[in-house]
C-alpha cells in the first residue's frame, strides 16, 4: 500500500464522490498520471472558483462527474493546490490521505500549515 506525506499507509480521501486517478477513492499515482492527483483536500467555495478560472471547472456536473460542492473532499492535482497556495486559496489538506510523493513538488511545512481533516 502507498503511504502518505507523514509516512504512514495512505488513508482513503472520498468514495463519494469517488475520487483519485484511478477513481478508488484514493490519491494515489502512476503511469499515465500526468495531473499528479495526490493532494487530498477539502473543497472550499473559493478553491473551487480559483480552479474555474483557471480552466478546471469542478463545481459543474458533467457525464460520470457529479460536480463538487463546497466540503466535498477530492484528489487534486498537486501542482493546482500549490497554484492556489500561491494565490491564497488553498483548502484545507488531509495529511493523512495525501501521496507521500506531493511532497517532490510542495514543502511538508507547507502542507502542514494547511492541514484540515
Amino acid at each position: 500500500m502507498p503511504t502518505n506525506v507523514l509516512g504512514t499507509e495512505l488513508r482513503c480521501c472520498c468514495k463519494f464522490p469517488v475520487t483519485g486517478f484511478y477513481r478508488d477513492g484514493y490519491c494515489r499515482t502512476g503511469p499515465g498520471d500526468v495531473g499528479l492527483h495526490t493532494v487530498c483536500a477539502r473543497m472550499t467555495e473559493a478553491f473551487l472558483e480559483f480552479s474555474r478560472s483557471h480552466g478546471n471547472d469542478l463545481m459543474t456536473p458533467q457525464p460520470h462527474f457529479p460536480g463538487l460542492n463546497p466540503g466535498d473532499r477530492w484528489c487534486l492535482c498537486v501542482t493546482r493546490w500549490k497554484e492556489a497556495l500561491d494565490a491564497g486559496v488553498a483548502p484545507p489538506v488531509d495529511l493523512e490521505a495525501t501521496h507521500s510523493s506531493a511532497v517532490e513538488f510542495v514543502d511538508l511545512v507547507e502542507l502542514l500549515a494547511n492541514a484540515g481533516d
